[in-house]
């Protein structure tokens, strides 16, 4: 967590240690950050707080979950994929046609382009902050008791101050093995270690998109892999030469903001466009709707016999 000048009466916390809602009853809480964790919790306790607060250092262009009643990821794989130059200004016009001036709200202006950071998707806290309640602040200053002093020398008498200001990833089992770069390991398409050929990373991804579908070409692609290295040694040097020397460009054209998440972030259909088109040459199969379905069939995969339990009841004399 950041460091705070100060002493604070009230409890810190960091946002990995909340559970449910029923902690914020009967308290006063702040939420300090605003990512998609922060946003949701901070949604949580303008329901359930007595008095709640989110402090935020920057604007973020705030994306609602649903786009024309489809969820807003199914909406990006599926809806038409236009070049970042149109894409920027129809989404841009889209977003202020349901969101209007979110500085209405006391939301601060964001300091980058759309699409130039992870993007936050939320659609209740518009609704909370409309309706009073919960109240953006600015960045801490310090603490003094009590209270929670702010940058622009505003004031706030708290009970609960709960961080959600991100996560550090960690391996230590197997941190020196990888190259790390801003607190990220530093993978070719964030799986293949450069210089272990036995060493990979599945869920070290960064990107703009939902992130299981790409879990699973991940480890598809590992398992292809590790395959090639078995049956196809020939095409499993090939690869190793990839994994050794190719460096794509998968930031979709896209200048991320300058922050430790975005030091090795990826735009995701750049990102599948890519894997599609390594796949297709190493003649590896596509991940597609329906493929593992064909894996069950062909494996001759028989199930577990059932065991019905039976319930035995005891007779009290």
């Amino acid at each position: 967590m950041p460091e705070v000048k100060g002493q604070f009466e009230g409890t810190v916390r960091h946002s990995v240690t909340y559970k449910n809602a029923d902690e914020f009853k009967g308290k006063r809480v702040m939420v300090i950050g605003a990512g998609n964790s922060g946003a949701d919790i901070a949604c949580d306790a303008a329901k359930h707080a007595d008095k709640a607060f989110i402090s935020m250092r920057r604007g973020y262009h705030l994306i609602p979950k649903h786009l024309f009643g489809m969820p807003v990821d199914e909406f990006g794989e599926k809806g038409p994929q236009l070049p970042m130059w149109l894409a920027r200004p129809v989404f841009q016009t889209i977003l202020r046609v349901i969101n209007g001036d979110t500085r209405r709200f006391g939301l601060p202006r964001p300091d980058h382009k759309l699409f130039e950071s992870h993007p936050l998707l939320n659609t209740q806290l518009l609704h909370y902050l409309q309706h009073g309640d919960i109240q953006v602040k600015p960045d801490v200053s310090h603490y003094e008791g009590q209270h929670v002093v702010f940058k622009d020398g505003t004031r706030e008498p708290l009970d609960l101050v709960l961080y959600a200001t991100g996560y550090k990833w960690s391996c230590p089992y197997a941190a020196k093995y990888f190259e790390w770069q801003g607190g990220r390991p530093r993978l070719y398409l964030s799986i293949f270690s450069r210089e272990h050929h036995n060493l990979f990373g599945i869920g070290y991804v960064e990107t703009n998109s939902s992130a299981y579908k790409l879990f699973d070409s991940e480890a598809h692609a590992v398992a292809c892999y590790l395959r090639d290295q078995l049956h196809q040694k020939t095409q499993a040097s090939h690869f190793d030469q990839l994994i050794a020397t190719d460096d794509p460009d998968l930031s979709g054209g896209i200048k991320f903001v300058k922050s430790q998440r975005h030091e090795v972030y990826l735009e995701a259909h750049a990102l599948k466009k890519y894997l599609r088109k390594l796949f297709h040459t190493l003649g590896w199969p596509a991940v597609e709707e329906g493929y593992y379905k064909s894996l069950r069939k062909g494996a001759g995969y028989i199930p577990a016999p059932i065991q019905q339990k039976v319930a035995i009841q005891e007779k009290c004399l």
